[in-house]
């Protein structure tokens, strides 16, 4: 995995099993829920009920987990990585570095300012396969290549800015896999979807290393949540709960 990959919690919703028991509950409930509080069970607990009654069994049961909301902020990956995860109905949102507004860092590297793989990231030299299954190798002379087309595609950037051209039309020249930061937010629902979608075997090598770290925060919000996933789901493309 690429070293500069980051996964780090912004918010999250801070009772979300309790938050969807509240949203199940009330659907069978006759009294108001919130007027019972003091009877529901605790997070643990709540996470537990909601797996047998909504989940257990496959049943599909997944609307009172978009009560449970949590936002991200992911950093340094590949503008194919935000291609991917925009793809398919997967219900979240983005917030992402438009490369109109933010090109300072490429004109930074340019200048050798800033490390090149910093604003552009290429797949380490090592063995692949493609979409069919056919094998290949990438090696270190033809990613020095690579580097330097980046490099030049940097200094044609910061030159075409120099001479007054607008940022969308100079970021058109630039290698397609600049870095890109962004804030995502899913409700529990969209966060398990996506994992269906994106954490699959044969998904996109970088999209499979942004779901491997987004699972401890999964982990760590929803633990039951997250038990009950890796045993039933878990990189078994499982499609649209």
């Amino acid at each position: 995995m690429d070293s500069r990959f980051r996964v780090e919690l912004i918010a999250a919703t801070p009772n979300p099993q309790q938050s969807v028991y509240a949203g199940m509950h009330q659907d069978y409930s006759e009294g108001f829920v919130v007027m019972e509080r003091d009877q529901w069970p605790d997070e643990t607990r709540a996470g537990e009920i909601c797996i047998k009654r909504l989940l257990g069994g496959m049943k599909g049961h997944y609307g009172p987990l978009e009560h449970a909301q949590i936002v991200l902020n992911v950093g340094w990956f590949p503008h194919s990585v935000m291609q991917q995860a925009r793809t398919h109905r997967v219900g979240v949102s983005f917030d992402v570095q438009s490369m109109r507004y933010t090109g300072e860092r490429i004109c930074r590297a340019a200048d050798g300012e800033l490390d090149l793989e910093e604003v552009f990231y290429l797949r380490p030299v090592g063995e692949y396969r493609d979409r069919l299954g056919k094998k290949y190798t990438y090696v270190n002379e033809q990613r020095l290549i690579d580097l330097k087309i980046c490099q030049q595609a940097a200094e044609r950037y910061r030159d075409l800015l120099r001479e007054g051209f607008s940022e969308e039309h100079a970021r058109g020249i630039l290698p397609f896999d600049y870095r890109q930061h962004f804030v995502v937010s899913f409700s529990l629902r969209a966060f398990l979807h996506f994992l269906d979608l994106r954490s699959k075997l044969d998904a996109q090598q970088e999209i499979r290393e942004l779901c491997d770290l987004m699972w401890p925060h999964l982990q760590n919000w929803t633990p039951e949540f997250a038990a009950w996933y890796e045993k039933n789901r878990l990189h078994k493309a499982r499609l649209a709960p």
